[in-house]
């Protein structure tokens, strides 16, 4: 039984699943019964990495999308429109949809989700984060049985190739971006990804499938790499840390209507260098899931990329595949593998969050500084794992301060004391630490 796809998009993602169904020579014999029929691009004119007859190509997506030979819709253009209303339309004509758009996702699965349910068709989004690592499967389907403490990854290959630039090299975070650029890993706009935008994009999709419920996008608390010292990176490899961007979904416990409550952000953080996360390196992603009674798993490999992220594409294509071939193209859904939630979930005030942090203070270099700035913290109920003074420039000093964990608000109302101390110049520099 041939199976006719439909493609939105022939950019970088795209051409790799055009590349696969086009050379099916030793891969799943499913991949053989996929027909590439229709394909939607912007420019007919534009030459293509992958060879496709003239009467394949179409400017009118909307044309693709209705095409009676078209049974799975593949959305690969990305940005929210017209990928949302293309996305709806295919699951209004009753086609499942294949989509590794972030975006659209984060912000509109809960609609999307409900329009599948109630149409009977399944969107399936592996290639939505992670590239070519298999982790949205697993969350429905493998982790299905565990109670899910934590939720943690490095899920911007971008930020994680500068931020391992940084600590090898010493280097300048603008000189990297600059290399990463020529190189083609960052966007020649890369405010997403050094932003912490695409990596809240990610986390909030991550959260909702482990905690069974809708995670509201805009509610993250993000912070970006773009304002991060070089001199940071530095002293936390003397503390025995490395700075990655993480990217965290945390259970908190329930509100009294059973609501799950959550603390899900993005954010610089001070790994010990034992942390699994420590380890990865260059434009790698790696999550790794805390759970009861599985323990810790992590999921590694290339985030992003023609190849990794059409392999995933492909994987859910033969998802639906198979199962059409198995049950027919009236077969139910699988519950593990259609879109759904089952629990209302909702983001705590950030003030009521708790972490370690690294605090760099700058400061005048006297008697009796770091005294002061101990007593601060202890006012306010803040324990002090460690405290070092770095030699500064001129007559200054750097002191660099780890917490143990604390509640956001009385961290922040040390700080708030530590700022009208004479002998304090700046808070430099303020991040999170595990």
């Amino acid at each position: 039984m041939t199976i006719g796809i439909g493609l939105l998009g022939l950019g970088t993602v795209g051409a790799g699943v055009a590349a696969i169904l086009a050379r099916p020579e030793g891969r799943h014999p499913l991949v053989g019964e996929l027909t590439l029929r229709r394909v939607a691009v912007r420019d007919l004119a534009r030459p293509r990495p992958v060879p496709l007859a003239p009467e394949l190509l179409s400017t009118d997506a909307e044309a693709v999308v209705d095409d009676p030979a078209v049974d799975i819709v593949v959305e690969v253009m990305g940005g929210l429109e017209p990928a949302r209303t293309l996305i709806l339309r295919a699951i209004a004509a009753g086609k499942p949809v294949v989509t590794a758009n972030k975006a659209v996702i984060a912000r509109y699965g809960e609609e999307i989700a409900a329009a599948a349910a109630a149409r009977g068709v399944y969107v399936l989004i592996e290639a939505a984060v992670g590239g070519g690592i298999p982790i949205i499967e697993p969350l429905k389907q493998s982790l299905g049985g565990n109670r899910i403490q934590r939720v943690s990854g490095i899920i911007n290959g971008t930020t994680n190739y500068i931020l391992s630039r940084m600590a090898d090299e010493g280097a300048a975070y603008a000189e990297v971006l600059a290399d990463a650029q020529r190189l083609g890993y960052a966007e020649a706009d890369p405010a997403a990804d050094v932003q912490g935008g695409d990596a809240a994009d990610k986390i909030a999709i991550l959260a909702g499938l482990a905690y069974g419920g809708p995670v509201p996008r805009a509610g993250i608390a993000t912070e970006g790499i773009d304002r991060l010292d070089a001199r940071d990176v530095a002293y936390a490899d003397q503390l025995g840390f490395v700075v990655k961007l993480l990217a965290v979904a945390e259970h908190c416990g329930h509100s009294d209507d059973g609501t799950q409550q959550l603390d899900v952000r993005v954010h610089p953080t001070l790994l010990p260098r034992q942390h699994p996360l420590a380890g990865v390196h260059g434009v790698n992603n790696a999550i790794l899931v805390e759970g009861d009674p599985v323990g810790r798993v992590m999921f590694y490999g290339p985030g992003a990329g023609a190849g990794p992220t059409a392999s995933a594409v492909v994987a859910d294509i033969l998802n639906i595949a198979g199962i059409r071939q198995v049950g027919g193209a009236d077969a139910g859904l699988d519950p593990l593998l259609a879109a759904s939630s089952w629990r209302r979930c909702a983001l705590i005030d950030g003030a009521l969050s708790r972490h370690r942090n690294y605090v760099r203070l700058r400061t005048r270099d006297e008697a009796g500084v770091i005294g002061r700035i101990g007593t601060c913290f202890g006012d306010a109920g803040v324990s002090i794992q460690s405290i070092v003074q770095f030699e500064g420039s001129g007559d200054g000093a750097e002191i660099v301060v780890i917490t143990h964990e604390v509640q956001e608000a009385l961290f922040r109302q040390a700080l708030a004391a530590i700022e009208t101390l004479a002998a304090v110049e700046s808070v430099a520099a303020c991040l999170r630490t595990l």
